[in-house]
């Protein structure tokens, strides 16, 4: 039976944080594979942890060799998961505020250059339903920089193709409206008006969620990755492919061809600006290899 202050929590993320079901289950996750241990070590009570345990636990993820994000990811959930029970006094402390890890050097995100989203776009030409619904969803996720869970999402009201405007709901259900481009347009129009009617009408699907499976049911977030994948192996290029490289291929190009930092920050829903930062970063090694490339004295 899972702890009753692990279901408050869950409650918590759910009701007032308003997190995806999929990160409130990582939180959850983590927090029983630490009772599990706390178990396993005579310590029944998880009210009753201390700094000493928190190390004790840092070490044994560390024997165990997990990797430094993923011991990151679950001192983190453990930590807010102590401070929710000091927040509401239930503990007197959060044994997990004193733990410091290193700081990881930063990676910066992998994206894809304009010429090879070329060759990925060539990927998903084809006048077939699933040919049509791919190509709609690689133009409106390369042409919005949307998150995967914003694109499984999409309705066909948040669509207003007279203003070239896409309605999302993302983290937190924060709500924003992002601008799309003629190709998008274009392709998520014929695949409404056709490929998507077609599959639908096949297996008396009744629904208003934009992009569908083989069957006609809502896609999921994995049958996007799947999408992806397939459209990596049909081209030419070798690398691996996440709807979030798309997102991160979204500002670099922004970016790279003069737009804003802080329009960027508006259009991808990033609360923070620091988060954005990252892709400057991303810009200025994009420049430093063609300055390396190209000029004669490098």
């Amino acid at each position: 039976m899972e702890n009753k202050w692990i279901t408050l929590f869950s409650n918590y993320l759910t009701n007032e944080r308003h997190y995806s079901e999929h990160t409130t289950l990582a939180y959850i996750d983590d927090l029983t594979a630490f009772e599990r241990f706390l178990k396993e070590t005579g310590e029944e009570d998880i009210l009753t942890v201390e700094l000493s345990d928190a190390r004790i636990y840092l070490s044994y993820l560390t024997d165990k060799e997990y990797s430094r994000a993923s011991i990151s990811r679950k001192i983190s959930s453990i930590r807010a998961f102590y401070q929710f029970l000091l927040n509401n006094e239930i503990v007197k402390d959060n044994p997990f505020s004193y733990l410091h890890l290193k700081k990881r050097g930063s990676r910066l995100p992998s994206f894809f250059y304009e010429e090879e989203m070329k060759v990925l776009f060539e990927a998903t030409e084809g006048d077939a339903p699933l040919d049509q619904r791919n190509q709609a969803l690689l133009e409106l996720l390369y042409g919005t920089g949307i998150r995967v869970s914003e694109c499984q999402g999409i309705q066909l009201e948040d669509i207003d193709f007279e203003m070239g405007m896409l309605f999302v709901k993302g983290k937190g259900r924060k709500e924003r409206y992002i601008p799309f481009g003629h190709y998008a347009s274009e392709a998520v129009k014929a695949y409404i008006e056709d490929g998507r009617q077609v599959v639908m009408s096949k297996y008396k699907k009744d629904h208003d969620y934009l992009f569908i499976n083989h069957h006609g049911d809502q896609i999921t977030q994995n049958g996007i990755q799947f999408v992806l994948t397939q459209l990596i192996k049909k081209s030419s290029l070798s690398h691996n492919i996440t709807p979030h490289m798309l997102r991160h291929t979204f500002a670099t190009h922004l970016l790279n061809n003069g737009a804003d930092i802080r329009t960027v920050q508006e259009l991808l829903g990033h609360k923070s600006l620091a988060s954005t930062q990252i892709y400057t970063h991303v810009t200025t090694e994009h420049l430093q290899k063609d300055y390396n490339s190209y000029h004669p004295r490098a």
